[in-house]
């Protein structure tokens, strides 16, 4: 499957056309980042529209205030506007991008049978089980778990990096300073833009109210998965430099990072699922829904699936329910390039690039 490039040039075209309205218009200024980086320039290459498309987080305030929507004859709608092109951008830039754009239209489907079908295999590897070993390790040894895994973490960094490569040329980024990612990773930490700004929060309701649910569920989501990942990334350092292989207690680093981390991924994951369901689906991309929601499923079951297995230890659980984590983990990571995880990447390299223009 390849992409449509004229689709692409129509969903640029037409965010253009909605740019250089709201640049003559400017009531939204005060909204998030895209505003005020839209008043900087006069012109807008494609390069400049895939900066901005990037930079917007989808929180919608400038849709409801906006006087130019529908019925209007404008017929503004720019969260859906740069939502297209947002997602064409990650498809163009995905390698190989036949894989990110199949993900997006049979995201639920593909990640449910992704997951399931690894963590079959998972379970029928447990039936070999190692000679020796504790914990986990009496299930499916350590190097079995390494030679599975590195690989699966591996690959998806290594596709991320080509695309952000790609972004990067395209958005005319230039040699990055400290101080440019001293000012995106700021803005990263507090989710900035998913403040509202002027708005006081995000609309993504099928209201008028603005909250800021959205950014409490981002948090959560993104919070937790720094905690599971440092607590992997512990355990790592406990095996190899201190020779203290795993099972850990309650109160080792590994646990007192991960348990936490399990919690805010799977709660923070079930309110983004629930805001998405009752958000206005015309404000996004469409198309795409069924892959958001399965990147969604995906974050939340890595944390539940995780938080059972820890629940189940020293039980007869423990075989079926490791092969399901396991499965979990290992589709999540190797469908990340190409799914909406990857959106953290390019939002990131959207505010360094961001950082530069502002000087």
């Amino acid at each position: 499957m390849s992409l449509d490039i004229p689709q692409i040039q129509d969903a640029t075209s037409e965010a253009r056309r909605q740019i250089e309205i709201c640049n003559a218009c400017r009531y939204c200024e005060g909204y998030c980042s895209v505003f005020p980086a839209i008043t900087r320039e006069r012109a807008f290459g494609d390069g400049d529209i895939t900066q901005l498309a990037n930079l917007c987080h989808n929180c919608r305030g400038c849709y409801y205030a906006c006087q130019y929507t529908e019925p209007h004859e404008f017929a503004l709608n720019l969260p859906a506007a740069l939502a297209e092109v947002r997602v064409e951008s990650w498809t163009r830039f995905a390698w190989p991008g036949r894989f990110a754009r199949v993900f997006q239209q049979n995201g639920v489907a593909l990640a449910l049978a992704l997951a399931l079908s690894i963590a079959t295999l998972f379970w029928a590897l447990t039936a070999l089980r190692p000679e020796s070993g504790q914990g986990f390790y009496a299930f499916l040894s350590h190097a079995a778990m390494v030679a599975i895994f590195v690989p699966a973490f591996v690959f998806p960094i290594a596709v991320i990096a080509i695309g952000l490569k790609r972004y990067w040329r395209e958005a005319g980024g230039t040699a990055i300073t400290m101080a440019h990612l001293k000012s995106a990773f700021g803005d990263a930490a507090r989710m900035k833009n998913l403040s509202g700004g002027a708005a006081d929060g995000c609309n993504f309701e099928k209201t008028d109210r603005y909250s800021h649910a959205r950014r409490h569920a981002h948090h959560a989501v993104m919070y937790g998965f720094l905690l599971c990942l440092a607590s992997t990334s512990s355990g790592t350092v406990l095996h190899y430099v201190f020779d203290m292989p795993a099972p850990y207690g309650l109160f080792s680093l590994p646990k007192l990072l991960g348990i936490p981390g399990g919690f805010l991924l799977t709660i923070g994951a079930a309110s983004l699922a629930w805001l998405k369901i009752k958000a206005d689906p015309s404000l996004g991309a469409p198309s795409v829904w069924g892959g958001e929601m399965a990147f969604v499923f995906l974050l939340g079951a890595t944390g539940a699936t995780g938080l059972a297995l820890y629940a189940a230890t020293g039980t007869a659980l423990v075989s079926p329910l490791l092969a399901l984590h396991l499965g979990t983990v290992l589709a999540f990571f190797l469908t990340t390039p190409y799914s909406k995880m990857v959106h953290g990447f390019y939002r990131l390299a959207a505010l360094v690039r961001d950082a530069q223009l502002r000087g």
